[in-house]
């Protein structure tokens, strides 16, 4: 038996038809985890049975900026799971095809993965009867015509239909003991497997599109000879790729199929992608243009263009102790102050006429490619700032199409700023609570909101000394602000007494949100429960940048939490370039902490980032004009790093190299040739 799948009984035929019915909205079929505005392609993928959209969240993230993945919803399922679950392929595939109708402007790729390569399959024969499919990519399936030799799940006790989920793979193991969990999986799996049965393709049913057949080389379930019948379906060309892993190879990290999808999709388009075939985005240093412009019509921005000023502004709209605790740090401010004195120590030199008109500030980060090498960092309890709170603030990145990284001490739940955030990356940072079953069912809701990465906080096992919140005797939590993930959480509501108010929930959330009892002997634990990248924040010491990774973690985030942690601790840029050495260059590492313009962007980039968490200007943009108050911070900082890029020479973040930065001082020139 496959992950659900099941037999196709000869004496039933069911075929998709071009008939008319009920029109279907594209939102409810389709859902976009990374959108690709200038894409020149679109691949439509199709998951398996008992599965959903977010099976393909790590396969968007690894694809290029050219090819757009669009991720298919079946009913009865997350979102649409009040809808009853559809009783037969057909009806999927012509819900699939009325959802396509306003995606035919770019060429559309169809994959579909087990079950879901027989909804893609007839999919594109729909499709096909108003225009082309450019190719169809099949994995983990045999062909539409012959039998799957399967039984029927509802004839099959749990512990069978469990067992065999173990030895195919794809359902990790906690989630099989957590009966809630369990209980839906084998509520969808019967389900979905009822239209696979009721299944019958002719020998002679066939697409003109060209057809690629992707097989793990340890599927337990699928051989070579078996996929051998899927030349039958096409007049266009075929062929059979083979991936490592097992059955559900296609839906896990670094499973290597996007460089071959990619290979494939670019391969089939009719002219290749070429300098100036494609809209180019207008560059981020317009920005200034355009404030001149408006200068001719009396017209000033409303918030100031130097970042550094914006914490003064500030402060007259917040109130004192909101201000204390945004803008305040550990101590004396020692560690603050370094922040900032260690990007003063380090001065630019510029390169001259290096040909930069365009600048690219894209990069690739964990696989996923971000427009800039800037990230918004969490911080928590935004309604501190402004009513909106992080609903504002993911709203102002998404339009300056910048990733938002939110706090687990956020004032809205991960679900409601997933939903703000539209198709714009989000990564989720994890403050890791002593309750293992509220930090399990955190994660769980984390991929399923469709967030791509996980940064754990480790410089917090408890909260820095503060003068200026104990001064205030203020800290939001207390007060019911910042722990929304929680009481929206339903491990965390399970533990509260019946019938208690919000006092009985601050003071749960303060016994469990703390854990100073982590070792990095815990990290396993966690890297077994999610198939997201996990990044490890607030490293300073090389050693730990590499138990990090010894222990299952993707990369690390040099910081020392802006500063608000320890005081007297070593400045974050200065512990850079050490954390850089001692991990490699393969490997990803980023910032926070002094981060203010775009000059320091290059200089953190030139000493070993790959990419800048960027912190409390954006929250002050945030207390001083909301969401437009976060975009204009943003659209500042990125316009002062196109234009440093463009003073240095660079014409791609690549380019930003070590030789260009020195330390302060006169300049040591470096020997003939």
């Amino acid at each position: 038996m496959t992950d659900t799948e099941a037999a196709a009984p000869a004496d039933r035929t069911t075929r998709p038809t071009g008939a008319a019915q009920a029109p279907v909205r594209a939102a409810q079929w389709i859902r976009t985890f990374h959108a690709r505005e200038h894409g020149t392609a679109r691949l439509v993928c199709f998951p398996h049975a008992g599965g959903a959209a977010n099976a393909f969240t790590a396969l968007s993230a690894a694809l290029p900026d050219d090819i757009e993945l669009l991720a298919v919803q079946y009913p009865g399922r997350q979102e649409r799971r009040a809808e009853p679950c559809a009783e037969d392929i057909a009806t999927l595939a012509s819900g699939v095809a009325q959802a396509l109708a306003g995606y035919a402007d770019r060429p559309l790729f169809l994959l579909g993965h087990s079950m879901g390569a027989l909804v893609a399959f007839e999919t594109a024969r729909l499709l096909e009867e108003r225009g082309t499919v450019a190719r169809l990519f099949v994995s983990a399936a045999r062909p539409p015509s012959q039998d799957w030799e399967e039984p029927d799940l509802d004839d099959l006790g749990d512990d069978e239909i469990v067992a065999e989920l173990r030895r195919l793979g794809g359902v990790p193991e906690p989630l099989l003991k957590d009966p809630d969990i369990l209980r839906e999986v084998l509520r969808l799996l019967r389900a979905d497997h009822r239209p696979l049965r009721g299944y019958h393709c002719a020998d002679d049913a066939v697409l003109a599109a060209p057809i690629t057949v992707l097989l793990a080389d340890a599927d337990p379930k699928n051989s070579v000879e078996q996929m051998r019948d899927w030349a039958r379906h096409t007049t266009g060309d075929h062929g059979l790729e083979v991936l490592p892993g097992g059955h559900f190879s296609l839906t896990e990290r670094d499973s290597g199929a996007a460089p071959l999808l990619t290979r494939y999709i670019r391969e089939a388009r009719e002219e290749p992608r070429e300098d100036g075939d494609t809209a180019v985005p207008p560059a981020r240093s317009e920005f200034v243009r355009d404030i001149y412009l408006a200068g001719l019509g009396g017209r000033r921005p409303a918030l100031s263009t130097d970042l550094t000023t914006l914490e003064d502004a500030a402060r007259v709209v917040m109130t004192p102790h909101a201000h204390a605790y945004v803008a305040g740090n550990a101590g004396t401010g020692a560690t603050g102050r370094a922040n900032r004195e260690a990007f003063d120590r380090w001065r630019l030199l510029p390169r001259m006429w290096r040909g930069v008109d365009r600048r690219d500030l894209s990069v690739s980060v964990l696989g996923q490619r971000l427009e800039a090498p800037v990230l918004l960092a969490p911080v928590a309890a935004q309604t501190v700032a402004h009513q909106e709170g992080e609903l504002a603030a993911v709203r102002g990145a998404a339009e300056a199409g910048v990733p938002f990284v939110l706090s687990s001490f956020s004032s809205h739940s991960m679900e409601d700023v997933a939903a703000a955030a539209g198709s714009q990356p989000r990564w989720f940072q994890l403050y890791w609570p002593n309750d293992r079953e509220v930090a399990e069912s955190l994660v769980r809701r984390v991929e399923a909101a469709g967030y791509t990465a996980i940064v754990v906080t480790v410089d917090n096992p408890t909260f820095g000394y503060r003068p200026s919140d104990l001064d205030t005797a203020y800290l939001p939590f207390v007060h019911g602000e910042g722990i929304a993930n929680f009481t929206s959480d339903p491990a965390f509501r399970s533990q509260l007494p019946e019938g208690s108010d919000g006092t009985a929930a601050v003071l749960h959330w303060a016994k469990i949100s703390a854990n100073p009892t982590l070792t990095w002997d815990d990290l396993p634990w966690l890297r077994e429960r999610t198939k997201l990248p996990i990044l490890i924040k607030g490293i300073q010491h090389p050693d730990d940048a590499r138990r990090a990774l010894a222990s299952g973690a993707d990369g690390v985030v040099v910081s020392n939490h802006g500063g608000r942690q320890l005081d007297g601790g070593v400045a974050a840029l200065d512990a850079l370039p050490a954390v850089r050495a001692a991990v490699g260059e393969g490997v990803p590492v980023l910032m926070d902490s002094g981060v203010r313009t775009g000059t320091d962007v290059v200089k953190a980039l030139a000493l070993g980032a790959d990419a800048v968490l960027y912190g409390r200007p954006y929250l002050y943009g945030l207390a001083l004009d909301g969401q437009r108050g976060v975009e204009h911070v943003l659209r500042c900082l990125l316009a002062d790093l196109d234009l440093a890029m463009t003073l240095t020479g660079c014409a791609a973040v690549a380019d930003i190299t070590s030789d260009l930065v020195a330390p302060s001082g006169p300049l040591t020139a470096p020997p003939v040739g």
